[in-house]
């Protein structure tokens, strides 16, 4: 958690991620994105786009309306079923949610073995096997099997909406609030996650509109128009990014879980029979891909679901390794005919598909790939965070990926005057037309270098007064520090070769 708190502060200090309303006191898990910020999230959005539809020939992309009739919500079971546990405590009267609690309380159990892993690490390198110390440790061996029971027991009740046994699952484990410090529980209920609305001047239920939880249902509902305008044969997909709304009651973890935060979704439809198969080559090419990104520090691993939603038939998650441990980063689920299926009955228009090499008419079957645009923007920071002792003193850098850095290039004049900001100028005004450029002249040339270093510029460009004689100037590397003379006449070959675009 320390390493979060240290990442948050720097997102405020250097203009990533700002409380929302924070002159008013701010509003609870919301955020707004700072100039360096937007512009890491744009190129996120960008190089996802550009890898997830311009790179594939059956796959085009969406931008669908966030209010949507309010029937689709209770076709695709939101109005029915899109419900977080909730429990308070009847001492501190504070609210959580029961399945984050009885995750706090595995993530303990997971500290413990990390705990017991480092200290045989110590004692025991350089001929420590960690498989066979997992596999055998006593006290490892317990926590495991606590987490693993207690993690099915979890799934379990969720999928069958049982908050009984969630609330015995609490009392098992002894669970006490982290204010009260007591377990004096009530029983766990549900609550709906849904903000509505109304449309219109007129209140009354009629009216009633609800912000979308997610954009996917803005892709069923197209399915047939997008099929037929963009000439597509399934197997193709849809792709869209998008604003969705959750009413977390207990929103927390910066921006890992918030109430307005964007998605990157791709629904790929498919004839039935052959959703395995594409369900298993988007789980491998979407862990390739976030591999691609070449982050810094970086853990992933797949996350099987033991238990599915009624509507799936096989469904994963790829975590990510953040400060807080393994969290989602995203979802691949193979979803059936269920969303095409169930909107066809509730809008009673036929949403199926004639495929002329079977001669045949079907409801496709879909395989979904979503991944949270915040999140992956909280990854790209976590796995780029380094605090390194340089000349005796700490530089923090932002090791971000060059293809993602929301400056590419700074150009920076040694001092303001003898012609020096002149020269770097006609360097910059070139540039920019190019490259995301950031021009900078105040304060020193070092410290400027360790500004650049905290927002994750991977190229700086200092002018000198050699430059004005002989045309070069010093071209400095992000991640090296190493430094170089360049002649402007082959700069933007070199960019170019650095940022390897």
């Amino acid at each position: 958690m320390q390493d979060l708190k240290k990442i948050i502060s720097h997102c405020k200090e250097y203009g990533f991620i700002f409380p929302s309303s924070e002159i008013y006191d701010g509003l609870s898990a919301i955020y707004d994105y700072g100039p360096f910020g937007v512009e890491l999230k744009n190129n996120i959005k960008k190089y996802w786009w550009k890898s997830m539809v311009q790179e594939n020939e059956n796959i085009v992309g969406i931008d669908s309306a966030i209010f949507m009739h309010p029937l689709i919500w209770k076709a695709s079971g939101h109005v029915d079923a899109f419900n977080d546990p909730l429990v308070d405590n009847k001492d501190s009267k504070k609210r959580y949610r029961a399945d984050n609690l009885v995750e706090d309380e595995m993530e303990k159990y997971q500290q413990k073995i990390d705990k017991e892993i480092k200290k045989a690490q110590k004692r025991f390198s350089p001929n420590f096997d960690l498989e066979q110390f997992v596999a055998t440790h006593p006290r490892v061996v317990k926590y495991t099997k606590k987490i693993d029971d207690v993690k099915l027991k979890l799934s379990t009740a969720l999928v069958n909406n049982n908050m009984s046994s969630i609330k015995e699952i609490i009392e098992e484990l002894e669970i006490r609030c982290p204010v009260s410090g007591t377990s004096n529980w009530t029983d766990v209920r549900q609550f709906n996650l849904m903000f509505d609305t109304k449309i219109g001047a007129v209140s009354d239920d009629a009216s009633k509109l609800y912000l979308r939880p997610e954009t996917a249902q803005g892709i069923f509902v197209n399915f047939l128009n997008v099929q037929k305008s963009a000439r597509k044969k399934i197997p193709f997909g849809i792709a869209q990014i998008g604003k969705a709304f959750r009413n977390e009651i207990v929103a927390r973890q910066f921006i890992f879980r918030m109430r307005e935060f964007e998605q990157m979704e791709m629904q790929f439809f498919v004839s039935p029979g052959d959703e395995l198969k594409w369900y298993n080559y988007w789980k491998d090419q979407r862990m390739e891909w976030h591999k691609s990104l070449n982050l810094y520090r970086a853990d992933y691993k797949f996350h099987d679901h033991a238990n599915l939603a009624h509507y799936a038939n096989a469904a994963c998650d790829i975590e990510f390794k953040f400060p807080i441990g393994f969290k989602e980063l995203e979802g691949i689920h193979s979803r059936t005919d269920y969303d095409l299926s169930q909107h066809q009955k509730f809008s009673k228009k036929k949403l199926s598909y004639f495929d002329t090499n079977m001669n045949k008419s079907y409801v496709p079957y879909v395989v979904e790939t979503s991944v949270g645009l915040d999140r992956l923007f909280l990854s790209v920071l976590c796995g780029s965070f380094i605090e390194e002792n340089v000349q005796n003193e700490t530089r923090i850098v932002l090791k971000i990926p060059p293809h993602l850095a929301p400056v590419s290039v700074a150009v920076l004049p040694l001092i303001k005057k003898d012609g020096l900001s002149d020269r770097a100028r006609k360097i910059y005004d070139d540039l920019k037309l190019k490259f995301s450029c950031h021009f900078e002249e105040k304060d020193s040339i070092g410290k400027r270098y360790r500004r650049q270093d905290a927002i994750g510029t991977p190229i700086c460009i200092t002018i000198d007064h050699e430059t004005l004689n002989d045309n070069n100037v010093t071209f400095r590397d992000r991640d090296t520090m190493e430094q170089r003379r360049v002649s402007v006449d082959k700069l933007r070959e070199c960019i170019i070769e650095t940022l390897d675009i």
